[in-house]
């Protein structure tokens, strides 16, 4: 029997900054992010599957988000996840439980853990690559 994948890549980099439409700019002036609203999208391929599509995501919050948990952190790393509820079980029996219940939209499911040092960590299994 295969043992499933916990993570599958990394769905995104999420950064805190002072001011972040600037950083938006400065993102898209100098390393040609085409960053909107709400960050900016790298489109790629499954090795395993070239068909199907993925993406990364890129996005700024402002310095005083709460969406980052209680910590200080700058940046916020989104893992990208096959089953969801199953990892949130797995890590359960290890002993980590997430933040909040898991959320569902159209566009996936999110938890949050937390890291030995206290970082914070999205976890989402998206619903539909074709619509990232």
């Amino acid at each position: 029997m295969d043992e499933k994948k916990k993570a599958t890549g990394i769905g995104g980099i999420l950064i805190r900054c002072q001011d972040p439409a600037a950083m938006r700019n400065w993102y898209n002036q100098h390393l040609g992010f085409n960053a909107g609203q709400y960050g900016a999208n790298f489109e790629w391929r499954h090795l395993d599957n070239p068909e199907k599509k993925g993406t990364t995501v890129w996005s700024t919050f402002p310095q005083n988000t709460t969406y980052f948990g209680p910590s200080a952190q700058g940046y916020m790393m989104n893992v990208r996840v096959a089953d969801l509820e199953w990892l949130l079980g797995e890590l359960k029996k290890e002993g980590i439980e997430p933040e909040a219940p898991m959320q569902v939209y159209d566009y996936g499911k999110f938890a949050h853990i937390t890291d030995p040092e206290g970082n914070r960590i999205e976890l989402w299994e998206p619903a539909d690559e074709s619509i990232l």
